[in-house]
């Protein structure tokens, strides 16, 4: 006689794991890629069919989440279960749960630059102070014509549409050294890989530095007292630019804007996910200029 039974053949068949949380974000991000490079009348069509089974998850969560907060129980339970990234991430996408002021401008700020860049211009997120929100425009966006006032009233009005509590949105001046290199970055004469980043002098303490690359990516560079560290700026959950994160400088981490996932600044580690880190980038500085080797 066998320790075992057999299952029966009605019994599901064991399968392998499940996919971790990146793999499922990154196959929905996918999908919505290719949603929106459908015509027009596809893609109002299907992302129409998104909205509507959104709309129809978000209404069983909303009952879930009630029925569990007027029980005691429920309630620690659903503490706890909000700590889970996965949890929290499906909860905040229905607007269940809400990030603070800061995160929900930097969501708001970073979709709104394929709309701006696509029209000349571009928008920076440069603090959140109180209700008020710091701004930097370039291109199309900062200027006197009508093109670059519509861009500017879109912009503030989306954000006080989708972040109610901001009542005040200023627009920080360009400081003169923002030019081309700190769009593109140039390979160093050096032919070994690196390639000129910013001077160092621009990368301001516990303040993350974005550094734009040819093709559409990106860098993040973090410095901390006598630290420097740069990172794909790409959040290791969706792959979301981190840039307009938090930086804890007492705990060393920068949170991400999106879904509130923790990272140490100096490692990459994810405090949040342990099978989730950011991906360093080899980093120096040569006669004042950081330089980084993307390759």
């Amino acid at each position: 006689m066998t320790a075992t039974a057999p299952l029966p053949s009605s019994a599901p068949v064991p399968t392998d794991a499940a996919p971790s949380l990146e793999m499922l974000a990154a196959d929905v991000q996918r999908t919505l890629d290719d949603v929106r490079g459908m015509p027009i009348d596809h893609r109002t069509r299907a992302l129409a069919l998104k909205d509507a089974l959104e709309a129809f998850h978000k209404a069983g969560l909303t009952t879930i989440v009630r029925a569990l907060k007027q029980d005691p129980r429920g309630k620690e339970l659903l503490f706890e279960l909000v700590d889970d990234p996965g949890v929290y991430a499906l909860l905040a996408l229905h607007g269940i749960v809400k990030a603070d002021v800061r995160t929900r401008v930097a969501r708001v700020v970073e979709n709104l630059r394929p709309y701006t860049q696509s029209h000349g211009g571009d928008v920076t997120l440069v603090d959140v102070s109180g209700n008020t929100v710091y701004l930097r425009l370039s291109g199309a966006c900062n200027g006197c014509s009508m093109s670059s006032v519509t861009l500017r009233n879109g912009v503030e009005e989306a954000l006080r549409e989708q972040v109610p509590e901001i009542t005040a949105i200023e627009v920080v001046p360009n400081e003169p050294d923002e030019a081309a290199p700190l769009v593109t970055l140039t390979r160093a004469p050096r032919g070994d890989g690196w390639i000129d980043g910013p001077l160092l002098e621009q990368v301001h303490e516990a303040r993350p530095y974005r550094h734009e690359l040819d093709g559409g990516r990106s860098i993040v560079i973090l410095r901390l007292d006598d630290s420097l560290t740069a990172y794909w700026n790409e959040c290791a959950h969706m792959g979301l630019p981190i840039d307009g994160g938090l930086v804890d400088r007492e705990a060393r981490t920068i949170t991400c804007p999106w879904h509130g996932f923790c990272f140490d600044c100096t490692t990459g580690e994810c405090l949040s996910a342990p099978e989730a880190q950011l991906e360093a980038l080899p980093v120096r500085v040569d006669s004042g200029r950081v330089q980084l080797r993307p390759t």
